[in-house]
């Protein structure tokens, strides 16, 4: 797994799939808010006015030379749920970003119930 340390450094740089493809830009981290682990790569998508933001599992993912790479092509991506640029993702969310990508999901045992926090 990427280190908070090391991903928090490549804000703003590409993010590509498994051919090498753009897909967006590197806008923020999500991590797990029990544990600090890096969880989800917020990933900017669209043109200039027609933002929006994607959750994306870095499980398999691997930082390049001058990108992070993620194991999910364009496609499902752009599928996901998505987020307004500025906006924060709800507790009551989570649960879709995961079933979307076929992850399990449980819970957070935080006082807040959250399972992600952005970084």
């Amino acid at each position: 797994m990427i280190g908070i340390q090391d991903i928090s450094q490549w804000k703003g740089a590409p993010v590509v799939g498994p051919a090498g493809g753009k897909i967006g830009t590197l806008e923020s981290v999500y991590v797990d808010a029990a544990s600090d682990e890096p969880m989800f790569a917020a990933v900017r998508l669209g043109m200039p006015g027609m933002r929006k933001i994607a959750l994306v599992p870095l499980d398999g993912a691997r930082v390049g030379r001058n990108d992070l790479q993620v194991p999910y092509d364009k496609g499902q991506i752009k599928n996901s749920p998505t987020l307004g640029v500025d906006e924060e993702l709800p507790a009551e969310r989570e649960p879709e970003i995961y079933a979307h990508y076929r992850l399990g999901y449980t819970p957070a045992p935080t006082s807040s119930g959250r399972r992600l926090a952005r970084r």
